[in-house]
């Protein structure tokens, strides 16, 4: 039985799951501040042990990702002969993995404790990796790289489902954007590191400096693997007393979860698959990802600075150095991370966790940025291309909305959100191995008419889909109002 503080904690819990929640300034800061006690001190404990492990966790796997490029161009092509292609089919080998492992290692999460699940794959591509420092032919890292791609493949999509196990609307988008942009921290930590390992590690031991970075990579691997056994939770539905979280601090997770319409897993039955394969959910909702993450632009912007140091020089006078190449477009990402946390903070915050006026959002203006791009000239007004480039990721910061979104949307059938969050990023990997090589060739840029043109396509699609998805929840609404009958979206912001 609860205690009487138990209790009131929960009539607390009651208030602030509730979209009327009076939030002070200090809450829409970050949002625990207008919890009580109890409930504060049990997200501050899933806040340090989830969201740092996500965080850390998914800088590693894009550090473990992006290093073969790297490598490639610091030696390991030389050694093992690379010839013609055969980059592009290790990066196809890790995409095949990828892609066959999501959805299988998204519903092992809904049976199996994530603290085992997620730190065993992670285990496993660092071992991968490590494997990798003594590949002696192109053959056997084809082979690990797939390998690399299929551990991989489980952590990205799992973590948005287990993030969206624990946090309610008002908390769930500004974790998972955190947890979105450290990944692109570690694409960018990459290059320094390979850069650091063939200064300083180049001829050790007589191995090159790009296999000395696979074994660092590895040896930073492991330890987050070994954190996330220690210290990742368990879903709220299934978890037991730890370290971590005592039982008072779990029936507030599942308070907080049962408050907001978010359900446990469930046996698998005949009905339930049926229900699953006869609904619209499964085949609209992922489509809704797809777009998003193939919608956008390749930036031309390296492109576009190198082209001044082509002969017949389209500038006269101005050429660009290799290391102005490489730094001159970082701003842009420093605009992306300030911007897509700022509109993750608003999407919580003041716009009381929607998610869907910010896809639209980020489609116009995605869109409109691809209009000017078509219709600028590429060699005049130098600084309004600057310009351009900078601001041309403000439309793109939605993708860890858009996944949020399909979580809420979902969240009456743990199996089904499950399988939505991993085919989303499936499909979305699917189209992201084909499209480019026909409409986004190297050859094009800086212009890369074709893939503007693509990516023009893919909003105006993205904006259609998300008025179908919004339409086809109003419907449902509707139709549970008139039978009032439990719903699949009740919890879906609309």
């Amino acid at each position: 039985m609860l205690s009487s503080s138990k209790l009131d904690d929960d009539s607390q819990l009651e208030s602030s799951t509730s979209v009327a929640q009076t939030r002070s300034w200090l809450g829409y800061l970050w949002d625990t501040a207008d919890l009580g006690a109890q409930e504060r001190r049990m997200l501050f404990k899933v806040d340090c042990s989830l969201l740092l492990f996500a965080s850390l966790g998914y800088f590693i796997k894009n550090l473990d990702q992006s290093n073969i490029t790297s490598a490639f161009f610091a030696g390991m092509k030389e050694d093992l002969g690379m010839t013609g292609n055969e980059l592009v089919h290790a990066t196809s080998y890790w995409t095949a993995g990828y892609v066959i492992g999501q959805l299988p290692s998204n519903l092992l999460l809904t049976r199996v404790p994530p603290q085992y699940v997620i730190p065993a794959l992670e285990l496993a591509w660092g071992l991968a990796t490590l494997g990798t420092y003594a590949v002696k032919n192109v053959q056997s890292l084809f082979v690990l790289r797939f390998f690399v791609g299929l551990f991989e493949s489980g952590f990205y999509p799992g973590m948005h489902y287990i993030l969206g196990s624990w946090y309610t609307p008002r908390e769930l988008s500004k974790r998972s954007m955190i947890f979105w942009v450290s990944g692109s921290i570690g694409t960018m930590f990459s290059g320094f590191l390979q850069t650091a390992a063939y200064q300083n590690l180049d001829g050790v031991n007589g191995l090159a400096g790009w296999r000395w970075l696979m074994i660092v990579d590895a040896i930073i691997t492991i330890p987050v693997a070994i954190f996330g056994v220690i210290f990742l939770p368990n879903l709220p539905w299934t978890a037991n007393p730890s370290r971590l979280l005592n039982e008072e601090e779990i029936e507030i997770a599942r308070s907080r979860m049962k408050a907001i319409g978010r359900k446990s897993s469930e046996p698998w039955s005949k009905a339930k698959l049926r229900r699953i394969l006869t609904g619209w959910y499964i085949y609209i909702l992922p489509i809704e990802y797809v777009l998003w993450n193939n919608g956008g632009v390749q930036s031309p912007m390296q492109y576009w600075l190198k082209s001044f140091n082509v002969e017949p020089f389209p500038v006269p006078g101005r050429q660009y150095t290799v290391s102005q190449i490489q730094l001159l477009p970082l701003p842009a990402t420093g605009i992306f991370v300030v911007v897509a946390l700022i509109l993750a903070w608003v999407s919580d915050g003041p716009a009381k966790g929607l998610r869907w006026p910010f896809i639209l959002a980020g489609a116009i203006v995605t869109l409109l940025f691809d209009i000017v791009w078509l219709s600028m000239p590429l060699y005049s007004n130098i600084p309004g291309h600057f310009a351009y480039f900078y601001l041309m990721v403000l439309g793109t910061t939605a993708g860890p909305m858009v996944l949020n979104w399909i979580s809420e949307i979902t969240q009456g059938d743990n199996e089904l959100r499950a399988i939505c969050i991993a085919l989303g990023n499936d499909l979305a990997y699917v189209v992201q191995a084909v499209a480019p090589n026909f409409v986004w060739k190297t050859t094009a840029f800086p212009r890369a008419a074709a893939g503007y043109h693509w990516s023009i396509v893919m909003q105006c699609l993205l904006i259609v889909w998300t008025f179908l998805v919004l339409f086809l929840l109003r419907r449902d609404r509707r139709k549970e109002a008139s039978t009032e009958g439990p719903s699949v979206n009740e919890g879906a912001g609309v």
